[in-house]
């Protein structure tokens, strides 16, 4: 159930009063916020703001602070959040998902097809904000998944140019939906070896990108400190989740700190740099 839009930003201003440098929006579809309530307006700072996604994104990005989006579905109303990445209000970083790329895998799992609409969408956002990281999780092995449909998710992967990737294995739940199919499991074997051949093509792409910004200045949130050394996060990395940035320092660091870091190496998953 949707939390009334005056009630999330007066939480979210308590927090930046604390000190708190980044908020993160999660929900189990952040993109449809608000829709059990009929998008009700609330008070906020007297005067009322809708429980929209965007007016909930728009004022979240007034407090000053990194605000990170989870969950969010590729409906066409998440374009308007892109307009205020672009505009540096929010971070540029969305995770949505996605779960599948194969039609029919998507149609087992009830959930929206349209892949290729889906690439149209990626491509346009990354017109209007070019920084944009994309983060998802996926389902391999799912009850009926063919090496064909396997094969259309690696090429998908490659078109979308997913930053950070992760996957499941499917595993049976009792009650599910999905037991009752009528659909071949796919056996645990196979559903390793394609466990391996997934991660495998997202530790290249992650790696591309990755290497994309040696060179660059990059903000960077400390979240370990030290002396010398810090690791970090850029405005693309989510915290547990995603990957890090090891900073050198010639100065002491703090927790929480937001420092500019001259990007000099990167590997599959993290960068390194020097504060500056």
């Amino acid at each position: 159930m949707s939390r009334p839009a005056g009630d999330i930003l007066r939480e979210a201003e308590k927090l930046v009063a604390a000190g708190v440098k980044e908020l993160l929006v999660i929900s189990q579809d952040t993109s449809a916020y608000g829709l059990d309530l009929k998008y009700a307006e609330s008070s906020y700072q007297e005067r009322p703001v809708k429980a929209k996604f965007l007016d909930l994104a728009r004022e979240l990005g007034q407090l000053g602070v990194w605000v990170r989006l989870h969950y969010v579905y590729p409906y066409p109303h998440v374009d308007g959040v892109i307009e205020l990445m672009a505009e540096g209000k929010i971070l540029p970083y969305l995770d949505i998902p996605f779960q599948h790329a194969s039609p029919k895998i998507l149609r087992a799992m009830k959930r929206p097809g349209g892949t290729e609409k889906t690439l149209e969408r990626i491509e346009k956002w990354r017109e209007v904000c070019p920084d944009l990281t994309l983060r998802s999780t996926f389902i391999v092995g799912f009850p009926g998944e063919t090496e064909e449909d396997f094969e259309m998710l690696l090429d998908w992967l490659q078109d979308a140019k997913i930053d950070r990737a992760g996957a499941f294995k499917y595993e049976p739940v009792a009650g599910a939906s999905a037991n009752d199919l009528g659909l071949p499991h796919v056996a645990s074997e196979v559903q390793e070896i394609r466990y391996k051949r997934f991660m495998e093509a997202c530790q290249k792409i992650s790696a591309r990108k990755l290497k994309d910004k040696i060179g660059k200045r990059l903000p960077v949130i400390v979240d370990q400190a030290g002396l010398r050394e810090a690791v970090g996060r850029s405005k693309g990395d989510a915290p547990e989740i995603d990957g890090k940035v090891h900073v050198a320092s010639r100065r002491p660091l703090r927790q929480g700190d937001i420092v500019t870091v001259k990007i000099e190496r990167a590997d599959a998953y993290d960068l390194h740099g020097t504060a500056i």
